[in-house]
Parts: structure tokens; sequence; C-alpha cells
């Protein structure tokens, strides 16, 4: 008997999916535990895993498409059985996204392909963002409609990228994911630089929210505006830090980066004040037994905290050694959930961007985070009285009240400062 396989949700904070690639292909036999097709969620691109059997029979969501958890995406059953009517009650079935099926996109024209179903309707009945994008399109160098994938617009969106400028690289020069991603406005080209683009000078373009920018809008208001949040500053001599990490680095055959050092010191201060590796669960404080330590990255339309585990029980080598694992997974949308979600401490590094001081909202179900600055050099007055010039960097701890005070916020930093001034303090 035929069976909906339905868009599940594959990460904690997933509420719909875009179908990457098919894994499998009509008419092809499926077993329970084979991959189906590959699901970009709010977080990363994951495998989707058939829990049903069966020959697969129509599939209702092509690549680039859009689903909510819930929906139809594919039909299993028996062999030649007779389906119709199931596949029209699928394809009935409202959708975050109206974008059509692979098999249709070749031939569809942008204003036939809705991104959210949701949104405002002008008198043709088609969303108003539709005719936009539509309109967009044939505003193209080529003077008609460009071809590119839901997820392809949705990327270039996310970006910025006038898709028009894009080159495909699919079928009959259709854009797609990988277009978006490798392009280059320097690389382009002197065609490219003189096309017209989607919208002129000066011009309002509304962009969608959708994707990993909805989740992160939605959880980080909630943090704001639930969790009273407070901040502590500090600023802290870098040279001993610096030191220790050029005389480690003499030693290994690929150097440690500065943030494996910065988890290290924060995990140490951490086993001091486990108080601050702690969390609000409604009606008690959970104080977390693991030091579990994210560090956010920028993706380019969003962020991700990749965490390295058990931060307390591992040298610098051993974080560093995961954390470029995790970033380069994260850089490539594969991390799974268990290796993003449950941080219990998160660190903000915007050194590297010139940034001196910055504030950071706190990354549920943690109840602190710590933000970076650069480390610049900075005249400063000794114990000595004597004015020399040291490697100044300032952080920043951002608090929840409800479960750190302030008292214990400004011990956890003190001793922080400390550490990291001192790196042999960890020995103690």
């Amino acid at each position: 008997m035929a069976e909906k396989v339905l868009m599940t949700a594959l990460s904690p904070t997933m509420e719909e999916g875009t179908i990457v690639a098919w894994r499998k292909k009509e008419g092809d036999t499926v077993s329970s535990g084979d991959v189906l097709c590959e699901v970009e969620t709010d977080k990363a691109t994951m495998d989707y895993e058939a829990t049903q059997e069966g020959v697969l029979l129509k599939i209702i969501r092509g690549e680039g498409s859009s689903s909510s958890v819930g929906q139809t995406i594919a039909i299993l059953g028996e062999k030649d059985e007779d389906v119709s009517s199931i596949v029209e009650q699928a394809k009935a079935e409202p959708s975050s996204s109206d974008a059509a099926p692979e098999a249709e996109q070749a031939t569809a024209t942008p204003e036939a392909k809705g991104s959210d179903a949701g949104k405002e309707s002008g008198s043709d009945g088609k969303p108003a963002d539709d005719r936009e994008a539509g309109k967009s399109a044939r505003d193209g160098s080529s003077g008609g409609s460009v071809k590119s994938s839901p997820l392809a617009r949705k990327i270039a969106a996310d970006r910025g990228i006038d898709i028009a400028q894009v080159s495909g690289s699919g079928p009959g020069g259709r854009v797609v994911k990988a277009d978006v991603e490798s392009f280059s406005p320097r690389t382009a080209g002197a065609a490219a630089s003189s096309a017209p683009r989607t919208a002129a000078a000066g011009e309002d373009q509304k962009i969608p929210v959708g994707g990993k920018r909805a989740v992160i809008a939605r959880r980080l208001a909630e943090s704001k505006f639930s969790a009273p949040h407070y901040y502590l500053k500090s600023s802290v001599r870098m040279d001993g830090a610096m030191a220790a990490r050029a005389e480690l680095n003499k030693e290994l055959a690929e150097k440690a980066g500065f943030n494996a050092f910065l988890i290290k010191f924060v995990a140490e201060a951490l086993k001091r004040h486990p108080d601050v590796n702690a969390g609000w669960q409604g009606d008690h404080i959970m104080q977390y037994g693991s030091i579990d330590i994210g560090l956010a990255v920028d993706l380019g339309n969003g962020l991700i905290t990749p965490i390295v585990r058990n931060c307390g029980n591992k040298g610098v080598v051993a974080i560093d050694d995961e954390l470029k694992v995790l970033i380069k997974k994260a850089g490539d949308g594969k991390l799974s959930p268990e290796e993003y979600t449950g941080a219990t401490f998160t660190i903000s590094n915007l050194g590297s961007f010139g940034i001196e001081e910055f504030t950071a909202i706190i990354n549920p179900p943690g109840a602190a985070i710590l933000a970076v600055g650069s480390i610049a050099k900075s005249v400063v007055v000794n114990d000595q009285d004597e004015i020399d010039v040291a490697q100044i960097m300032k952080m920043t701890l951002s608090c929840d009240h409800r479960v750190i005070d302030g008292a214990a916020g400004g011990r956890f930093l003190f001793e922080l400062k400390q550490i990291i001034e001192n790196p042999v303090r960890v020995l103690f």
C-alpha cells in the first residue's frame, strides 16, 4: 500500500527544509535506512534516511524545493501501484515554498515559482515577492528570464548577489547552488560588471527572511528579551599568552590557532567557577557537569556554533584538532545536530575584523557568552608605575542575571584574566 514520505525535523530547530539533491530516483527500490535525499536545514545539509520500504513511485518535491516539516516530499509503494489520488492530495498541501519540482523548473518561468505562500498577493493571485522576482529575472542581461534553482536564488538573496550576473553550469545554462557559492564579483569579468543590476542605485530591495536567518532572528530575540542580560568588561595583557602560543607552535607541524588557546583558558576558568557553566531551566538552574564550549562561526549567510565537548579534560592541541574539523564541516554545511546544539558556554571572536570590543547575545541553553576583540599594542602603566607598551585584548562577558549574579560573573572574568596573563596558572 502506498505511503507518503514526509519531511521530518532533522535538527532541533528545523521548521522547513530545502531538498538539495535526490539520491534515489523514481522507480528505485528503497529499504529502511537508505539515504533518500540531502536536505538543507536551518543549520546544515543532512542526509534524509528512509524509515519505510518500497518503490519510490513519485517525487513530489524536486531538488531546490522547500517543504515544511510534516509535508509530503515523495510517495513509496508497490511497483506500478496507482498513486494518482495521493499525488493530487500531496500537491494540494499548503507549502512554505511553492517551488515546482525539479522536472518542472527547467520550463517554468520565475513568475510561476513561489518562494513563500504566506506572502501578500496581488490582483493576479501571485505573491508580491514572486512578481518582483520575475521582474528582476526579466531585467537580466539576456533580456529574458534567468534560469535558476530556488536554492540558488535564496543563497544569492542572502549574500546580496545579483543572480543575473552569475554564469549557470546547469542544464541549459541554469544557475545552481554551486554557481552562486563560487561567484565572485572580482572574477566575473567585464560583462558581469556592466550587466544591469536587479535594483537600481538607491532603490529598496525586499529580501525574504527564511532558513538560517529566520532561526537566528527568532532564537536571539527570545534570548535577548527573555534573559535579563548584563555585561562585564575587562582588558587583558596578551603578552604571556602569545609567548606561550609561540613556544607551543615551535613543537607542532601544524600551528595551533588562537581560538584553541582561548577555549582552553575559558574551560580552566569554568572549572574554578562552575556556577557560570550553567543554564536557566524555568523552575531550576542546571549546572552542567561537562564543559562544552561553542565558537560562533560566520557562514556568510548566518552564524553557527560548532561545539568542542568536554573541554575541561582536553589540552590545547586536542581542542585545536577538533575545532579545525568542526569549522570545516560547518563551512561545508555538514555539521550534525549534536555538533552545534547544547553549548554550555559560547565564545564570539571578532578580533580578526579589527573590532576592539562588543557585546554578544547569550546563546541558550548556556547562561553566558564571551565577546572577544582584537589584540592591539597599547600604552599602559606597569606595576612599577612605568610607562610600557603591551598587547591588550578587550573582553566582554554577557550574563543571564537569573543564573549568574554580578559578583559570580566578576569572579569568573577576573579568574580568566589571570589565567590568560599567566598561562602557567592552568597547572595550579
